[in-house]
């Protein structure tokens, strides 16, 4: 998530953030957690892709994984650290360039700030960083094209035929599959999909 407008938008509203989502019990994604940590070995090392405010991080240290995370934005970061007690690289996409760390990747409704040019790119680096048959968590918005919302974040959509189309090209398995439909930080309700796939 290198976008300049991006960036300013979470860098305002990461109080805003974390008060609306990380504090909240977030059930409405259990099913995704289930899904993915099914996969995964007893305190398993997992990296957050995005981590944003944190809570997921925290949900994954508190359930004896060995969690890293990592953010683009620094206010993110400095908020994932107070609220959560973690310890939060600051850091954009193509800074993961380990080979076999980790055995799972939790890249939840992060990528999808990434252009389109870039993304086949991105995913090859998290085959790269995955253990053999290690897990990702892939959530994104469905759609067509690119473009601005209304708090002016840049989004990159898919439909799902083409991200299992690029995950398969970039060597994962696309294992399964889940739609809904929720409000994000600019309020719209909109169509997502969390995808599970293994390296």
């Amino acid at each position: 998530m290198s976008d300049k407008e991006t960036m300013a938008v979470y860098a305002k509203a990461a109080a805003d953030y974390a008060k609306g989502f990380a504090r909240s019990k977030d059930t409405f994604h259990e099913p995704d957690y289930e899904a993915f940590t099914a996969g995964l070995p007893s305190g398993g090392s997992v990296l957050d892709l995005g981590c944003g405010p944190g809570h997921w991080a925290a949900r994954f240290r508190d359930d004896g994984y060995t969690v890293t995370a990592m953010d683009a934005s620094p206010e993110m970061a400095s908020y994932a650290q107070d609220a959560y007690d973690l310890e939060v690289t600051v850091g954009r996409f193509e800074n993961v360039t380990s080979e076999a760390s980790y055995d799972g990747i939790w890249a939840f409704f992060s990528l999808l700030h990434a252009p389109r040019s870039e993304f086949p790119g991105h995913l090859l680096r998290l085959h790269n960083a995955l253990k053999p048959r290690g897990m990702l968590a892939l959530g994104m918005k469905l759609g067509t094209a690119e473009g601005r919302d209304e708090l002016g974040r840049f989004y990159a959509y898919y439909s799902e035929d083409e991200l299992r189309t690029l995950l398969s090209e970039a060597g994962f398995t696309p294992l399964g599959a889940r739609r809904g439909n929720g409000k994000g930080l600019a309020g719209a309700e909109e169509t997502f999909i969390v995808l599970t796939a293994h390296a």
